[in-house]
């Protein structure tokens, strides 16, 4: 919910600018754009304002604007303080006793270490937790408010009397013949209206004052059962239902109230173009005398669950003088309302997927498995405790072994994962080479004493050590990091989180599925890179060579305020000419660390038969 919350925030900033550009379009297309066309594309806005709150990908997009994305990725981090070079002694608040995991061969040192430093939070999500209690509380506000509207309407619906009057009865049938209506809307007259009013979607039923009937005058009547009908044939009773959705879900922002007011302004409007397309130019001017003359009895603004004729004073002018300028449109004014309705309606249409709080964040990958070969696993006693998945694919038979679909595609913070593409990027970029790649320990103390020495690329892989990547990082520079995330399609591609932090817990998420597709072209050189790279990189997370085969692997722990968040354990089983490629993943308030992950993963690979060998 918390992150639900900072991404409807970086939403309601879009929808602000979109109402602006409404606006604008709406100004700059007055002339040539029909009433009834420019309230449609408030109808377009509606749908727009459902957008944040759908549970998938809008058409599988993701959002067009970087810089939505960045406000995402700065408010969802919130001050997120990446803990990553100290000098010994600072007061840092960092667990110096690492969860390790050692897997060894016959003969041989190799070593893989879950050392991972804490990220802490400067702001805490206790903070989201009382905004969102804050939203909730003004849409249970709304609602209790919406309800007692539609008390006050029950009661006056239950108090009217179906209509006796037989010159309003005779007029109304006229009138339903007129605009050919052949649905039974039934007709009441009560003593609680100031103005008429058609209430109801699937069942509608139109409410007359009986003042109006008592003061009965043919004309004026006439006109208002035209607009009231009207609203019937547009359905702005179903819109209406989502004008009121729409106030209690966004009932903190302004705008949207602002944009709602117009909307209402320009059905009335649309509604009165409408009757005029009804009456021939001489009676224009008496239509418009009928609002005049009801003015101030039809000044008061009706239910929110009901479509009427009032309005306040000022909107009643603006009516007035739009039915004062009426001419029946030509065939080239139509022609060009309706190209400018379409430009302004894909442009709108346009801006849409920035909306979607489920796309903004990139949340989940979107595979394809329509076009692969996928078995279901069921491996929920091995992740007793945690939300995760174990994703296999082989590469001999093309066969893809999932635990958890929808987990296998959620995308988190790769963290020690993300180093092997790293370690890539750095051999692209000559920072480091297949024959040299030991980086120089600048003399400052780290908490896990492997750190504190010369690394090389396999010992900086096997240690976890953050800082030698780091400094690889800040020699290619975010432009060139960005470009090779690009280039190998790596998760959400996103470095916002800042130059040393974007791979720990912050702005970088990669999904299970993503992890084992990037190894299969690792390891089969489908990034176009120099072949010896490939190798140096692969040697690096190699844990056991051995008669059985060969296994690498590299795991990888978010660690949030102390607490193991986030397990990965990612890698490669090369055996009797075929290789297995897995990625586990597990998720939990605490414990969740590389090393738990790593378990995880070997007893699922010994259990499936693919590797099953001790290691000395």
């Amino acid at each position: 919910m918390t992150e639900f919350i900072v991404r409807f925030l970086i939403c309601n900033m879009a929808i602000c600018i979109i109402i602006g550009i409404l606006l604008l379009g709406r100004t700059v297309c007055k002339r040539v754009l029909a009433k009834r066309l420019q309230y449609h594309l408030w109808i377009l806005f509606l749908g727009l304002l459902l957008i944040p709150f759908l549970p998938i990908p809008l058409f599988g997009f993701r959002p067009s604007f970087s810089w939505i994305r960045y406000l995402q990725t700065r408010l969802s981090l919130c001050g997120f303080m990446q803990t990553g070079l100290f000098p010994s002694g600072s007061d840092t608040g960092i667990t110096t006793s690492p969860n390790t995991a050692a897997l060894t061969t016959k003969g041989s040192t190799d070593w893989i270490n879950d050392f991972a430093l804490s990220v802490h939070r400067e702001m805490p999500a206790s903070l989201f937790l009382i905004l969102c209690g804050i939203w909730l509380f003004g849409i249970l506000a709304m609602l209790l408010l919406i309800v007692r509207s539609w008390l006050r309407l029950n009661a006056i619906q239950n108090s009217a009397l179906p209509l006796q009057h037989e010159k309003t009865r005779t007029l109304y049938a006229e009138c339903l013949a007129e605009m050919k209506i052949r649905k039974n809307i039934p007709i009441f007259s009560t003593a609680f209206l100031k103005s008429p009013m058609i209430v109801g979607w699937r069942r509608p039923q139109i409410y007359l004052p009986i003042h109006l009937i008592s003061d009965y005058d043919e004309a004026h009547l006439r006109y208002m059962l035209y607009h009231e009908l009207q609203h019937y044939k547009h359905q702005d009773a179903l819109i209406n239902h989502f004008i009121n959705l729409a106030t209690v879900f966004y009932w903190f922002n302004p705008l949207v109230w602002y944009a709602l007011k117009k909307m209402r302004d320009d059905r009335e409007l649309a509604c009165d173009s409408s009757v005029l397309t009804l009456l021939k130019e001489n009676e224009y001017e008496e239509y418009g005398n009928t609002l005049i003359h009801f003015a101030e009895k039809l000044s008061l603004p009706s239910f929110p669950f009901a479509t009427g004729i009032s309005g306040t004073m000022k909107q009643m002018e603006h009516r007035i003088s739009n039915i004062s300028t009426y001419r029946k449109p030509s065939f080239r004014k139509k022609l060009a309302s309706a190209a400018s309705f379409l430009l302004m309606f894909a442009l709108l249409s346009g801006l849409a997927p920035a909306l979607s709080t489920y796309a903004a964040n990139g949340e989940h990958y979107n595979w394809n498995t329509a076009s692969q070969h996928v078995a279901n696993l069921d491996l929920s006693s091995y992740f007793d405790g945690y939300e995760g998945s174990f994703v296999l694919y082989t590469a001999e038979t093309g066969r893809w072994d999932v635990y958890d679909l929808e987990q296998a595609t959620y995308r988190s913070s790769p963290d020690s994962t993300y180093k092997i593409y790293d370690a890539l990027f750095g051999l692209e970029a000559q920072i480091i080479t297949p024959a040299s790649t030991q980086i120089k320990w600048n003399g400052e103390l780290y908490p896990f004493e492997q750190w504190n020495a010369d690394q090389t690329l396999t010992s900086a892989m096997q240690a976890s050590v953050n800082w030698y990547f780091q400094s690889i990082d800040r020699q290619l520079g975010t432009a060139r990091i960005d470009s090779l995330l690009k280039k190998i399609k790596y998760g959400n591609e996103n470095t916002a989180g800042g130059l040393s932090s974007y791979w720990i817990e912050s702005s970088l998420t990669i999904s299970p599925v993503e992890q084992v597709e990037l190894l299969t072209k690792l390891f089969q050189n489908g990034f176009d890179f120099a072949p010896e790279y490939m190798s140096t990189v692969k040697d690096s997370i190699l844990l056991s060579s051995c008669k059985h085969g060969n296994i690498y692997g590299k795991t990888g722990t978010g660690r949030v305020d102390e607490k193991d968040i986030n397990g990965w354990f990612v890698g490669a089983v090369e055996v009797s000419g075929n290789t297995c490629f897995f990625a586990t993943n597990i998720r939990a308030s605490h414990d969740a660390a590389g090393s738990r992950a790593r378990e995880i993963t070997m007893s699922v690979l010994s259990d499936l038969g693919i590797w099953d060998h001790p290691f000395p």
